[in-house]
């Protein structure tokens, strides 16, 4: 059966396509796209169109009523299935769903020679593995016969029976074809040899075909399909197709890339556009140039001027006092037979003085969290302008002068500390205020906290969700903010999974890091280990609740081929934070990272998960391993790593995490306790976190059924014993994979039951111009000088540490207020507040009104000074007016202050 189509054609980017008019559509897309380049070039003329040995073409770009027209003139119509839309210069859109063309039988009968070729766009949706069009015969629920191409692995497939009779034509190294752009893709075959083309240009060939296209099925073929596989268990194409041609010859090379020249002259056009060199004036260090555009483009360079920036962008700085020169880049960007030329002007900076590089590098220092010390320091020791940096500190028993920090018990202090800038003979003096915190009390663990994600089978599944157990029971579980994830990535491949959180050894401030990965919408393992992310994501909270603005903290070394499952633990003896993920490291002579390589545990050090060190290998076995985590119990480390090879005969064990001890974190002699855990239980298991229970000498061991159920508890009162038993009744969230459990305080749950964890969307720190209107997101302001005042609107946040706010503060039906340590010179008046008020060691130069605050977790105005009357009426719950001091009275709510 055929449907008729839905929906209503839209106006084309690129034209309606008779051919003729094409050259046309190309000169006018290329002016419109490049409006405002320094270059600009010709688009390529249209030749006449290619129709010796034409048996078959649909263009698919209008309303044809169900109908795929065979406008070769041989009436070989194809009709439409399930769900089409078509557009002019757009094609056919195909739903991944139930949309296919289904050609003519036999349409290959008789042929030794063939040639097929389209324009294609793969939705970055595509599921695997699937057919962009294949012909042939089926049996049954498999291929019996057939000639296909396909995008998953790009290749091209004859066979006379099933996948075992296969001769393929693929790209060398094998790829997938890029997703999201429009791809001219064409194979040919004649005496023997089959040739596959990616944008008009030779990607593969295979000279040992021995089937010809007549012989599949001796000409009879009854399933020739456009978007659909002759495997009834695949999946349908997912995308948009156009202009699909059958000849009875093998096209010429020539005759391709005048096919793909639609394609090619768009592609040229929309890279062009989007170069994009970054800052290219004032240039100190070499420019990275690429060689590519998104659209396929190949991108060479010229230079005008090579004694200052060569084509390859390697920058040679002329000498001091010789003054800045300028040059010219020109980038030829290619695909196919199609080219153009786009330039950029560069300034390359005269070498700087000492007295200019100590100046510089004085100017740049950044001393990180110097504003809210809760732990060691990383002070710098060099610049980037090759100075040396030494520090004095004016209280070394607080801060040392290499960073060691001893927080004091009584109260906050602040140490100054002094960076001598040296370079050459020059020197420059810089002055940094530490704000370090008073040690906390140790308050008692009364429940649990659980991120995840939920897997890639859905949009929003690589992204970062909560839950809080019921109570101190870490069997049973509630999900935060309604089962939806709390906390996004927009930043790397914009997908999070593995979130882990750790304690800082004080215990008031926390690390969040996560895997930077998306898989959703692509499917595609392969690339993902080995042109995958060398990034980790970054958030710190000293609540749980408000967490910092996303960091993409590049950790790997250019070999990587992938980051995952990052974790941390502290370790005493260094001071710092060892942490840990697994990545594949290809060979330095294989840029490309082809060659055959398999998952080792890497690991670098951090104060602060701002600034690593270089990152070394921490465990290779010989073979594959991910998703390590550390827990300590006196004094033995106890380490749990998930076996990534396949299960074999040589590995049993495959596919299932093990357990290891050893006397320190980075020893190199972890010893064996236990292997195959979750083996008869579970069908494998990856993605441990490992807790113990607040309550009981028990540990709690959870394993990522992957494929399965996701997270399965398991439970062991004998660490060192390595058994580990189901447990027997449990109520986990729903489809959590890969994360933490973390042990909470009873003030941490609270805040976690009355307002779901989030990040900053905005940070704002040093001179900030005011004032300041927040209508939407979360706003931090860190260590901050607003010089206005600020009014924060319904629904928005507003996180301040160690900020001041020149002017009044008012905030009416907003999500959160949260002010530690920070300075207001004016008034407060904050009502409404839905889920978390803080004013928590801050100074108020004015009157304080809290009203009307919502939730049920108490205003918080411990330590807060007021210089004025302080008012709070109709909250919810009555503030917390610990340490609380007003010069005025206090007021409803507040009258004992």
């Amino acid at each position: 059966m055929h449907v008729r189509r839905r929906g209503t054609p839209t106006k084309s980017r690129s034209g309606p396509r008779p051919r003729a008019r094409l050259g046309a559509l190309a000169s006018a897309l290329s002016l419109s796209l490049l409006v405002g380049t320094v270059a600009t070039g010709p688009a390529p003329a249209r030749a006449a169109d290619v129709t010796e040995g034409l048996l078959l073409h649909y263009s698919l770009q209008g309303d044809t009523g169900g109908v795929a027209v065979d406008s070769s003139g041989n009436g070989r119509n194809g009709t439409l299935h399930g769900t089409a839309v078509e557009a002019p210069g757009q094609g056919l859109a195909f739903n991944g769903s139930n949309t296919y063309v289904r050609m003519p039988n036999d349409v290959m009968a008789g042929l030794s020679s063939i040639s097929v070729s389209a324009d294609v766009l793969i939705n970055t949706g595509q599921a695997t593995p699937y057919f962009i069009w294949g012909m042939g015969n089926s049996s049954g629920a498999y291929g019996n016969g057939y000639l296909f191409t396909t995008g998953n692995d790009y290749r091209t497939t004859i066979a006379t029976g099933n996948w075992s009779t296969e001769q393929t034509t693929r790209p060398s190294p094998s790829r997938n074809l890029t997703r999201g752009v429009w791809k001219h893709i064409a194979y040919t075959l004649s005496g023997g040899v089959g040739v596959i083309y990616e944008n008009g240009l030779e990607v593969g060939r295979n000279t040992n075909v021995t089937i010809t296209p007549g012989g599949i099925g001796n000409g009879v073929t009854t399933a020739n399909y456009i978007g659909r596989s002759l495997y009834s268990g695949d999946r349908y194409f997912n995308g948009r197709l156009r202009d699909f041609r059958v000849y009875d010859r093998a096209l010429a090379p020539r005759e391709v890339a005048q096919l793909a020249s639609a394609v090619t002259s768009r592609a040229v056009a929309l890279d062009k556009a989007a170069l994009d060199l970054g800052p290219l004036w004032d240039l100190e260090n070499d420019l990275p140039l690429p060689t590519s555009g998104a659209n396929g483009s190949a991108i060479t360079w010229s230079t005008s001027n090579a004694a200052v920036i060569t084509s390859s962008g390697r920058v040679t700085r002329p000498a001091v006092g010789a003054g800045n020169v300028r040059a010219v880049l020109t980038a030829t960007l290619t695909s196919g037979g199609v080219s153009d030329t786009r330039s950029f002007e560069v300034r390359v900076l005269a070498e700087f003085s000492d007295a200019d590089k100590a100046q510089r590098d004085a100017a740049a220092l950044v001393v990180n969290n110097a504003d809210d010390v809760r732990g060691n320091l990383t002070l710098p020791t060099s610049g980037k302008h090759g100075s040396r940096v030494s520090w004095r500190s004016a209280n070394a028993s607080i801060v040392s002068a290499d960073g060691i920090v001893r927080r004091p018990a009584a109260r906050d202090q602040a140490v100054e500390l002094t960076a001598t800038v040296t370079n050459g003979s020059a020197t420059e003096t810089v002055k940094v205020t530490a704000k370090v915190r008073k040690r906390p009390l140790q308050a008692p663990l009364k429940g649990y906290t659980f991120p995840y994600f939920t897997g890639e089978g859905t949009a929003n599944g690589e992204q970062i969700y909560f839950a809080l157990s019921q109570g101190n029971d870490p069997l049973r579980w509630r999900e935060l903010d309604g089962g939806q994830p709390v906390i996004t990535s927009q930043v790397g491949e914009k997908g999070l999974r593995d979130p882990f959180i750790i304690r800082s050894p004080e215990g008031d401030k926390f690390y969040m890091i996560a895997t930077d990965l998306k898989i959703y919408g692509n499917g595609d393992w392969t690339r993902a280990q080995a042109q995958g992310s060398r990034y980790i994501e970054v958030w710190e909270s000293t609540d749980l609740v408000s967490w910092s603005e996303q960091r993409h903290v590049l950790v790997s070394p250019k070999e990587a081929g992938n980051t995952w499952a990052p974790e941390a633990y502290y370790d005493d003896a260094l001071g710092a934070y060892v942490v840990f993920w697994a990545s594949k490291i290809y060979a330095a002579d294989d840029p490309n990272h082809t060659g055959s390589q398999y998952q080792k545990m890497m690991y670098a050090t951090t104060r602060d998960f701002h600034t690593f060190s270089e990152p070394e290998v921490w465990y290779d076995p010989g073979y594959a391993v991910i998703d390590s985590t550390v827990i300590k119990n006196g004094d033995t480390y106890y380490r749990f790593t998930k076996d990534e090879r396949g299960r074999s005969t040589a590995a049993p064990c495959g596919k299932f995490p093990f357990q290891q001890k050893a006397d320190s974190v980075l020893s190199r002699n972890w010893g064996m306790i236990k292997t195959c855990i979750g083996q008869g239980v579970v069908s494998q298991a990856e993605g441990p976190t490992v807790f113990k229970s607040n309550t009981e000498d028990k540990w709690y061991l959870f394993i990522d059924e992957n494929g399965g159920r996701g997270y399965v508890p398991f439970e062991t009162t004998d660490l060192e014993s390595g058994s580990w038993r189901l447990s027997t009744s449990y109520q986990l969230p729903a489809r959590p994979r890969h994360g933490t459990v973390l042990p909470v305080t009873q003030a941490e749950y609270d805040r976690l039951s009355a307002l779901a964890p989030q990040a900053c969307t905005t940070s704002l720190s040093g001179r900030v111009s005011g004032p300041l209107t927040l209508a939407s997101g979360v706003t931090c302001l860190s260590g901050a000088d607003v010089r206005g005042a600020v009014k924060v609107g319904p629904g928005a946040s507003l996180v301040a540490n160690g900020s001041s706010i020149r002017g009044s503060l008012v905030a009416e039906g907003a999500r959160v207020v949260a002010l530690t340590d920070t300075a207001v010179n004016g008034t407060v008046a904050v009502t409404g507040t839905t889920r978390m008020l803080r004013l928590v060691d801050a100074e108020v130069a004015g009157q304080v009104r809290v009203d009307g605050t919502t939730s049920s977790l108490p205003p918080d105005l411990s330590g807060t000074a007021v210089k004025g009357k302080l008012r709070c009426d109709g909250n919810a719950t009555p503030p917390t007016l610990t340490g609380t001091t007003a010069t005025g009275r206090g007021h409803g709510q507040c009258a004992d202050v």
